[in-house]
């Protein structure tokens, strides 16, 4: 049995907590408001396409999770909170997390998580990761909806060197925990080159669903916005160069044939937008723009989704 604490019970957070549970494992999550209101007084409601399940988990808030327990308690702390706010919990946590030995595990958008990780607690409590195939979302207070396979990618950040290498033994645990719950998981011995793979899929359809409030399969289906989407995907190609991550065409092909063959989805950000929730703006399309410049290259097709996505947010609040 593993001890797992998720700090973020949302769609993604959610559906992993749940199913670890179900499968036996110790899990604590951390949410907010009427969302862990509910969670704490009737459990975790999850439908997702393999049926539907009511599990009871442990949750609190992040000011309780502090005052009331160490973190030595966990084998390993799950960030599944949105990439905008990882600095803050992270700083939040910097005295609490200080006297411990466990490693934190990302599984969010974008490629800057693990670096803000590891600036605080150095490379070797940090792990990198990624949902691959998943659509999850919270429908009601206490309830998830979820569709895909919900793989998870795993590995040593920024990536695995050294056969000694203490992390080793635990992300083979990891892998067996989530084998067990029914959860597909994968050991990537690069995992920086597989968070790049990502951002082509969440920098191709995320910010331009949000946009125009398209689903993945309406966006890749289309004869003017696919190509728009191909556009993207290759200012991620390019932009992968200043990490030292030579992404190619070859991995632009395949991750959009990958999402244009996936169910249809509400992407998580077009979700944010229709919940007026903050978007993961700089955590996805930032990225790409800051890179590309770096390389003397302009992303013309990114910059003005980023653009344009700005600006509606600016209306919207007015």
């Amino acid at each position: 049995m593993m001890r797992w604490l998720i700090l973020g019970a949302g769609g993604i957070g959610g559906y992993y907590a749940a199913r670890l549970a179900a499968a036996g494992d110790q899990v604590m999550v951390t949410a907010r408001g009427e969302h862990l209101a509910a969670i704490q007084a009737r459990g975790l409601r999850l439908k997702w396409e393999g049926g539907e399940l009511h599990q009871g988990l442990l949750a609190v808030d992040q000011s309780t999770l502090i005052r009331a327990y160490r973190a030595e308690d966990f084998d390993v702390i799950v960030l599944a909170i949105k990439a905008g706010a990882t600095a803050a919990v992270m700083a939040a946590l910097d005295g609490w997390l200080a006297n411990a030995a466990v490693p934190v595990l990302s599984l969010q958008n974008g490629v800057d998580n693990e670096g803000v990780i590891a600036a605080q607690l150095g490379n070797e409590r940090t792990l990198g990761g990624l949902a691959v195939k998943i659509g999850g979302h919270i429908v009601a207070p206490g309830v998830i909806s979820a569709e895909g396979e919900a793989r998870v990618v795993m590995g040593c950040w920024p990536h695995y060197t050294n056969v000694a290498d203490r992390r080793m033994p635990l992300l083979g645990r990891m892998k067996s925990a989530f084998d067990v719950a029914g959860i597909p998981a994968d050991i990537s011995g690069d995992i920086r080159h597989a968070l790049w793979r990502k951002l082509i899929i969440n920098n191709g359809v995320n910010p331009l669903s949000a946009l125009t409030g398209l689903d993945t399969r309406q966006l890749t289906h289309h004869a003017e916005f696919s190509r728009i989407v191909l556009g993207m995907m290759d200012e991620v190609v390019i932009a992968s160069a200043a990490d030292g991550v030579n992404l190619t065409a070859c991995d632009r092909d395949e991750m959009f044939e990958l999402i244009s063959r996936f169910n249809a989805i509400k992407t998580s950000m077009l979700v944010d937008v229709e919940k007026q929730r903050p978007l993961e703006i700089d955590a996805i399309c930032g990225a790409v723009v800051e890179r590309c410049r770096v390389l003397g290259q302009e992303p013309v097709y990114t910059a003005t989704v980023m653009s344009l996505l700005r600006q509606r947010n600016a209306d919207v609040s007015l």
